[in-house]
């Protein structure tokens, strides 16, 4: 059962650019039949941060996403270079969009973003012992940081304010492992 049902009869590649890579496969699928299949390759690892501080607030980033013509409320997220440390990557991000600086990291959860259509990988990482710096946003960005105490941020994710899919998942990871008594 884990093994591949697809055979790759040819493939081209429709679109590329410094950040993904469409590809269109004909395919023999796994019923037998022909078809068609477009990957989305992405060549940046998707990094997002949970910030906790010691009374529990965490940082939400708001941005104009370009891509669903509408505004969102994130954990800090960015990505980079596929081979590069995503840790490095997320250290980063957080410094840029929050300026943030984190003494202590743990991995929070791997997690694969579009499976369907795309080889996204998301790593997300839990920030605590915080200490604030400079932020650093691209030129893209027009970013509003708030800080708030953790339990608004699950509010907001309960009341559909929160929809991206990494801060949905990190934001439900914490709340777990509050629960479990495994964050102090």
């Amino acid at each position: 059962m884990e093994q591949n049902p697809w055979k790759v009869l040819t493939e081209k590649t429709i679109y590329d650019n410094p950040w993904i890579n469409l590809t269109e496969y004909d395919v023999i699928n796994p019923g037998g039949g022909k078809g068609i299949y477009g990957k989305v390759h992405f060549k940046n690892t998707a990094v997002g941060v949970m910030v906790l501080d010691d009374q529990f607030n965490t940082y939400l980033v708001g941005q104009y996403r370009f891509t669903l013509n509408a505004y969102s409320w994130e954990i800090p997220e960015g990505g980079g270079p596929l081979g590069t440390d995503p840790l490095d990557s997320a250290k980063r991000e957080l410094l840029e969009e929050t300026g943030l600086i984190a003494a202590e990291w743990d991995h929070l959860l791997t997690m694969h973003l579009s499976n369907s259509v795309s080889d996204e990988l998301g790593i997300v990482f839990l920030a605590r012992n915080l200490k604030q710096g400079q932020a650093e946003p691209e030129e893209t960005e027009q970013l509003i940081v708030k800080k708030m105490p953790f339990t608004e941020a699950v509010a907001m994710l309960e009341n559909g304010h929160i929809t991206d899919s990494m801060s949905v998942a990190a934001i439900y990871k914490v709340q777990l492992l509050l629960v479990q008594g495994k964050l102090k």
